[in-house]
Parts: structure tokens; C-alpha cells; sequence
């Protein structure tokens, strides 16, 4: 029997070939997965290894939150040479960093940012944990004085600048603009991951990022020979202040690495979301092609039962198809998948998280994963036709048209129903209910019923086949009447053709729906409370200078400046979002229901809470409320209890003072600007664009353009989506190709009939083309519709985060409509092209 098999499976190579190309594609993308993330994990591991010395003194950090902007507390530098006098102790180094540093290309162009930070450094030769130098000079020499800079390499060869010529900066610090002679170009160990490096003389970093105090933000300790990390970060904790905290550097490295590698964990989880997608769209694919594949070999498979095969040795056999198809898929899958992990690697590498220095990682357990589940998947799609293939008699071996009876479809329509049930009242749950983890229901909810339409999808499909046939009728005669007849042929061949492409059709509608309902709540919260008549914020997404924000001030024409910085902040032992805001310029952020209290009332010592946060904490005016930020803590008494708004949507709001008592840095998120009565707005916009030229970090805009910039973001994302997809869509067409080409192999006797009582070539393609269309318009119609539905329901869901209006893209929906019809087209070219060659005569004698 395996010998048979692996003949028969020999025999049909395309077939094999197109079975195994769904798995190839799935596979690929989980293996490309693991690649990426595990070559992403190996490149933050070897930075964070190069950036702590064997201990690290450092402010206390409770916990750390990368979403919160880095703190401000710093330490004295006599503090340095006190630890470098500490038993076992080789030598201290202070250290300064600022993280919003960034290098102006010759053109002007900011070079890094979108994620991966500009870094504003202090130089000194002192080593990295372990002895390891971090930074090794390739041209050049160190910075060793005023006006002074090293870049690193990749930095220096994307801006164009060389030894000697006189580099452009911007930072986040005192000094909004530096200019600097480069003297020296660095590489890193382990490379940069995008970041830039601007290295500086210490005293000129003291000067521009520590307002000139003698101050570091942390010192490395080394150690002597013969003293472990363990054992000088006891003896160093022996000697540091109330508020100072020494750790291991490896400690340091592992936990920075890690919440770096946590924040970035969502790349793994929506690139296996997709693969994920496209291998349930493939599992359609290989049902289909199993079970076409068994009801054509019913006789061969009837002439082992009389030869003695049981029946479970008919359904092994197409088990072990199964089985060979599923490896070799696997196989070209995980090879697939290195090449499209290097594709996620230069295409990252265009958004700054440049990997190029870091060869990928092919972990075993990329391997078997990607093996498994290659395998599984293919297994479990094969399981229900080779069970059927069980079941056929010996008898049928006698008969010319032995053909597999088909079983009827009510336990289907009730396996259908009840996973269509279970799946709403998962998705309900998730998006409705107190749940933790939420975005886990969601998906098993949408799972669910998407399984669920699939499996009643012969049931709920013929209406709609219906109506399209009426159309195919009346416009096509005998020819769309035979092509509506075929599609209703085999109900649950068509329909499971169709449920690949409902899939694909189904996520994309949704995300139309949820995309045009953020940027139309967008466009009404901006026209409702944009008071401003122009915002400046970051190009790259970081805050940005407090200078800018008194430059701003300055400009003719101007009437108020109001800041904005987004924090993050520890209360109760969570994590919670805060907004500081200058109370004097408060009016200028727009209107804030309020239900006690001013803000413009704030102090250095008093907070805003909102009404849901009051409530749930039982907080009211006069109440106090500890709020802690890297490792500070402070008790603020509420002076007022906000309602809902627009932009100051957050459970604190703060003074600037306030906020930066905590270890909150100076700089800023956003400033919005108002002009002055009578001031024309063209020539206010051109004062503060001259204003801001040399400051490429920052951009104006006014509330068009803002609320245009919020849209493009929304796009952005929705285009990436949207390519990802279209891996379930070229599926979802093979299965189409797929189903037709093994159609016209099944209906051979039949076709060569048609043919010889007059049916010319061009009606034989026509009638396959419009069988097709029929397929994708009924995979289409299901789609857009469960799509609209659940695209409703996150909508709704999301309503109190800001997404409060609902908007149905119908032109957009219709347009896939319409591509899906297209797609019907091109997949029945090549099967409508076959069927127009075969030859009448053999046609006719096939059986």
C-alpha cells in the first residue's frame, strides 16, 4: 500500500506541488517569525552586554516601564571618585546619556529616530562589564575638547559627513542645536541597532545635556582581578547614598535586554497572527484537494478493498500523502522562511532598526516548530478525506462511474451553528467583559465564527449562488446556466473553495471598517477640541527640547504656547499613564469637562484625577494620592477631578513643576500654539516654519495637517495589514486554481461530451470563468458581510478609548467586491485553458 501510494502520489506532481504550497507559505512565515525575533533577541543581548560596566550605580529605578521617558535624577560627580576608592574596585567611570540626540545629514534629513534612539554621549575609555570595550575608534581620534564630536560609522556614511567637516546636531537637552568638528568615527560591538552615536568630550556633554553641573546619570564600577560583580556591588552598596542603587552588569544587561525584547514582542505575535491565517486558509486548500483527489481515485481505491486492503489501510495511505505533502512543504517552508526573515530585516532596516550587523539566528527550535507544525496542520486537513477514502466499497470497483456518495449536511450545519454560537459569545466577552487578556477571547471569538460560517457556508451560500445565477442566465444562456449548475454540483466543494477567500476578505473588511471609524473620530475630536491654531510635534516620535517650546513664545504673531508631555508613572503598584500641562496656558489644550476644580489651579504639589479613576480609588478634592516615578515618591493632594477629553485623556494630569519633581525630564511632547487676534494665519505659520527650520526633529502644522498626519498614521498601518493579507488571498486563489484544475480533470468524459455536441472553446473557458466567479463573489459576500460585523463590533468596543464613531467604508467594501470578482477571472485562465486543449475523442473514452 505505501508503495502504491507513493506511486500515485508521484504520478500527479502539480497536484502535490499546489497542496504543498499552502503549507510552504504558512510555514514560512512562522519560520521567518522565529528567525527575525530570535536575530533581533541576539542583537539587543550584545548591545545591552557593551552598555553596563560590572556594576552600575544608578537612581533607584523601581520599575522599570519603557513607555516612561528616562529620569532626571542624576549623580554627583564626587561620587565617582568615592567608589573608585572601593575595596575591589579597579577603577569608576561616570557616565552621561542623553536619548533624544540626533545627527542632521548634509541634506538637511534627520538620520535615525522612528524607534531607535539618537544617543548624546559622553566619552571615556572606561570598560564594559567583563573587560569588553564597547566603542573602538575606526578613524580619527577621541573628542578632547569644546565643540567636538565622534560619530559612529553608519551614522557618519548616512549623513556624509568626514573627518574634519563640521556635523549638524539637535537633542532633547539645554541646547537645542550643536554644532560640532568631527574628529573621530566609532564602531560598536554588537553594532547599533539603528541607534546613532554622538560622543562628546565629558565637559561638553556636561554642558549640553546637564545644564554644566558636575552630575552623571550613572557611574560603571570596575572590577579588579579576582573580584567578582556580586562581590563589588555588595561593597559598592555599602557606600551610596539614600536613592542610589548599585546592580550586577549583568543583571543590568539581562534585564534591560529583556523588556527591550518584551516591548518588541509584538513583532513576533503579529507576524505569526498572519502566519496563522494563512495556514487555516490553507488547511481549506488541502481539504479540498484531498477530498477531489479521493472522489476521482474512488475506483483505484475500491480495486485495493477487493484486493484485500482494509479500510484502514486505505485511509492510511492517503494519510501518508498527507504526510509527504506536509514535510515537504515544511521543508521549502522553513528554507522560505530565512529568506523572508532577511526581507523583515531590510525592511525594518528602512524604519532605523537596522540588523545588518547581525548575522541571523536558526535556532532548533525554529526547526521543529516550523516542522510540526507544517505537518500537524496537513495531518488534521487530511484526516476527514482519508477517512472517507475508508469507506469505499469493494463493490465499486465492478462499476465505470464509481463515485463516493456524498453524507449529509446536517451534522455539518450543526457543528457550524454551534461553533458560530460559541465563537460570538467569545468575541463578545472579549470585547465587552472584565477579562484578562482580552485580545486571546477576541481571536478565539473571530476563530470561532469564521469556522463556523465556513462549515455552513453550503447552507448560507445559496441564496447568493442563487442570485448570481439568475444574472448569469439571463446574460450568458446555456452557458452561465451550466456554470451556476456546476457550482452547485458539489455544495461543499464550493464552499469550502470560497470559505479560504471569506477569510482573507473577512480580516480585510474589518479593518477597513475599524480604520475609517478612527480616522472619522479623528477628523471629529479635532473639530470639536482642537483650540490650537497649530501644533508642533516630533518628526521621529520623541520629545523634543523645552527650548523649542520658549522659542515658540517668541514669535510675531504669537499669542499663547501650551506644553504637552505624555509620562508614565507607578500608583498602587500599576502602571499608569500621566499628561503634564502648563496650568497657566490650559485653555489653549481645549475644553476639559470639569467636575471639581480648576486646572488652571495646579501646583508642584497637586494633581487632576479623572472622574473613572476617582471613583474606582474612592479619591475625591482634598484627597492625597502617592505617585511614584523612577523610584520617587511623592504624596500630591487632588485639587481637581477632570471628566472625559480629547487629547488630556488620562487618568493624572500634572504641572510641568510637578512632573518634573518626580524625575520627569524637560523636555516636551507636543506644544500647541494659538496666534494672535487679527494675525493672518499664512504669515504666523511661515514665522514659526523659519523658527523651526533648523530644527528638523520638530514640525508645524496646522489643524488640517494634524488631523491629516493621525489619518496617515491609521493608513500606514492599514497598508501594512493589507500586504500581509495578501498572503491569504494568493491562497485562497490556488485553492480556486486548484478546485477548477482538479474539476476539469474530474470531468473529463463530461467535458469531451459537451464538446463533441458543439460547445466551442471559448464557451468551455467562459463557463469555467464564470464557475470561478461564482466562488470568489460568494467567498467575497461572506467576507465583507462577517467583516462589517466584526469591524462593528471593535468599533464599539473601542468607543470609550476614543474610536467613538462609526464609519462603513461601503465604496472601499464594494471595491473588494469587485477585485474579488477579478480574482475569479485570473484564477480560472489556466484550467479553462487546459480543459479548451483536450482532445475530444480521448476526452470522451476517459473513465
Amino acid at each position: 500500500m505505501l508503495r502504491a501510494s507513493w506511486k500515485s502520489l508521484m504520478a500527479r506532481k502539480l497536484r502535490l506541488f499546489m497542496s504543498a504550497f499552502a503549507i510552504i507559505l504558512g510555514v514560512a512565515f512562522v519560520a521567518g517569525s522565529f528567525v527575525f525575533t530570535d536575530t533581533l533577541g541576539r542583537s539587543f543581548d550584545s548591545i545591552m552586554n557593551s552598555t553596563v560596566g560590572d556594576v552600575v550605580v544608578r537612581p533607584v529605578s523601581g520599575e522599570v516601564d519603557l513607555e516612561q521617558q528616562p529620569t532626571s535624577q542624576t549623580l554627583p560627580g564626587s561620587l565617582v571618585t568615592e567608589l573608585a576608592d572601593t575595596p575591589g574596585a579597579a577603577r569608576a567611570d561616570g557616565n552621561i546619556t542623553n536619548f533624544g540626540t540626533f545627527v542632521v545629514g548634509k541634506n538637511g534629513k534627520l538620520i535615525g529616530g522612528f524607534g531607535p534612539p539618537g544617543i548624546g554621549a559622553n566619552y571615556t575609555d572606561g570598560p564594559a562589564a567583563k573587560g569588553l570595550q564597547p566603542l573602538s575608534l575606526h578613524a580619527g581620534r577621541w573628542p578632547e575638547g569644546t565643540g567636538e564630536v565622534v560619530l559612529d560609522e553608519k551614522t557618519a556614511d548616512k549623513a556624509g559627513y568626514l573627518i574634519g567637516e563640521k556635523v549638524n546636531i539637535v537633542s532633547s537637552g539645554a541646547q537645542p542645536r550643536i554644532e560640532a568638528r568631527l574628529v573621530g568615527i566609532v564602531t560598536m560591538a554588537g553594532g547599533t541597532a539603528g541607534a546613532s552615536l554622538s560622543i562628546f568630550d565629558t565637559a561638553e556633554a556636561r554642558t549640553l545635556f546637564m545644564e554644566g553641573k558636575d552630575a552623571y546619570n550613572d557611574i560603571w564600577v570596575t572590577a579588579a582581578d579576582g573580584t567578582s560583580q556580586e562581590e563589588l556591588r555588595d561593597a559598592v552598596a555599602a557606600k551610596l547614598p539614600a536613592g542610589v542603587e548599585a546592580v550586577t552588569g549583568d543583571s543590568a544587561a539581562k534585564a534591560a535586554a529583556s523588556d527591550i525584547q518584551e516591548a518588541l514582542g509584538f513583532i513576533t505575535t503579529f507576524l505569526l497572527v498572519f502566519a496563522g491565517v494563512a495556514l487555516v486558509v490553507g488547511s481549506f486548500l488541502i481539504i479540498n484537494t484531498f477530498s477531489i483527489l479521493v472522489a476521482q481515485r474512488s475506483r483505484e481505491l475500491a480495486l485495493f478493498r477487493a484486493l484485500g486492503a482494509t479500510r484502514r489501510q486505505v485511509a492510511r495511505s492517503v494519510l501518508f500523502e498527507a504526510t509527504v505533502i506536509g514535510l515537504i512543504g515544511s521543508a521549502i517552508g522553513l528554507g522560505l522562511g530565512i529568506v523572508i526573515a532577511m526581507l523583515i530585516r531590510t525592511l525594518f532596516g528602512q524604519f532605523g532598526l537596522d540588523l545588518s550587523g547581525q548575522s541571523l539566528i536558526l535556532a532548533p527550535r525554529t526547526v521543529v516548530v516550523s516542522l510540526a507544525v507544517g505537518l500537524l496542520v496537513t495531518l488534521i486537513a487530511a484526516y476527514l478525506p482519508a477517512r472517507k477514502a475508508g469507506k469505499v466499497p469493494p463493490v465499486a470497483a465492478m462499476r465505470d462511474d464509481a463515485v463516493l456518495a456524498e453524507s449529509g449536511m446536517r451534522g455539518r450545519i450543526i457543528v457550524g451553528g454551534i461553533l458560530t454560537t460559541a465563537g460570538a459569545a467569545l468575541l463578545g466577552t472579549g470585547l465587552f467583559a472584565e477579562v484578562p487578556n482580552p485580545t486571546y477571547w477576541v481571536g478565539a471569538g473571530i476563530l470561532g465564527v469564521v469556522l463556523g460560517v465556513a462549515l455552513i457556508s453550503p447552507l448560507v451560500g445559496r441564496p447568493v449562488i442563487a442570485g448570481i445565477g439568475w444574472i448569469y442566465r439571463r446574460v450568458f444562456g446555456t452557458v452561465g446556466l451550466m456554470a451556476q449548475q456546476n457550482a452547485q454540483r458539489n455544495p461543499r466543494r464550493t464552499a469550502a473553495t470560497a470559505s479560504a477567500l471569506m477569510i482573507g476578505v473577512t480580516l480585510v473588511s474589518m479593518m477597513a471598517v475599524f480604520g475609517a471609524s478612527a480616522k472619522a473620530s479623528i477628523d471629529k475630536a479635532v473639530e470639536a477640541e482642537f483650540v490650537a491654531d497649530y501644533v508642533v510635534s516630533s518628526a521621529v516620535g520623541t520629545p523634543f527640547s523645552a527650548e523649542v517650546t520658549k522659542e515658540l513664545a517668541g514669535v510675531d504673531g504669537v499669542d499663547e504656547v501650551a506644553a504637552f508631555r505624555w509620562d508614565g508613572l507607578m500608583v498602587k503598584g500599576e502602571r499608569r499613564g500621566v499628561i503634564g500641562i502648563d496650568p497657566g496656558h490650559v485653555g489653549v489644550l481645549g475644553p476639559t469637562p470639569m467636575v471639581t476644580g480648576r486646572l488652571a489651579d495646579l501646583t508642584p504639589t497637586t494633581v487632576s484625577i479623572s472622574q473613572e479613576r476617582a471613583t474606582a480609588d474612592n479619591l475625591a478634592v482634598g484627597s492625597t494620592v502617592d505617585l511614584t516615578r523612577a523610584g520617587t515618591t511623592k504624596p500630591f493632594r487632588v485639587a481637581a477631578v477632570h471628566g472625559e477629553s480629547a487629547l488630556l485623556d488620562s487618568d493624572f494630569l500634572l504641572s510641568l513643576p510637578a512632573l518634573e519633581s518626580l524625575g520627569g525630564p524637560k523636555t516636551d511632547s507636543f506644544v500647541f500654539v494659538t496666534r494672535e487676534e487679527g494675525t493672518v494665519p499664512a504669515q504666523v505659520g511661515r514665522a514659526l516654519d523659519t523658527a523651526l527650520a533648523d530644527l528638523p526633529v520638530v514640525t508645524v502644522k496646522d489643524q488640517g495637517e494634524f488631523a491629516d498626519e493621525q489619518r496617515s498614521q491609521i493608513n500606514q498601518m492599514l497598508y501594512l495589514i493589507y500586504a500581509l493579507l495578501g498572503l491569504a488571498v494568493v491562497i485562497a486563489i490556488l485553492g480556486i486554481i486548484n478546485t477548477l484544475a482538479l474539476s476539469v480533470i474530474e470531468r473529463t468524459r463530461e467535458i469531451g461530451l459537451l464538446r463533441a455536441v458543439g460547445l466551442s472553446r471559448r464557451q468551455l473557458k467562459r463557463m469555467l470563468r464564470l464557475e470561478s466567479i461564482v466562488i470568489a463573489l460568494l467567498g467575497a459576500a461572506l467576507g465583507v458581510g462577517l467583516g462589517v460585523v466584526f469591524g462593528v463590533a471593535l468599533q464599539r468596543s473601542l468607543a470609550d478609548d476614543g474610536i467613538d464613531v462609526l464609519s462603513v467604508p461601503w465604496p472601499q467594501l464594494a471595491l473588494f467586491v469587485g477585485i474579488a470578482g477579478l480574482v475569479g477571472i485570473l484564477a480560472a485562465w489556466w484550467p479553462g485553458w487546459r480543459a479548451s486543449r483536450l482532445d475530444i475523442l480521448r476526452a470522451i473514452t476517459t473513465e
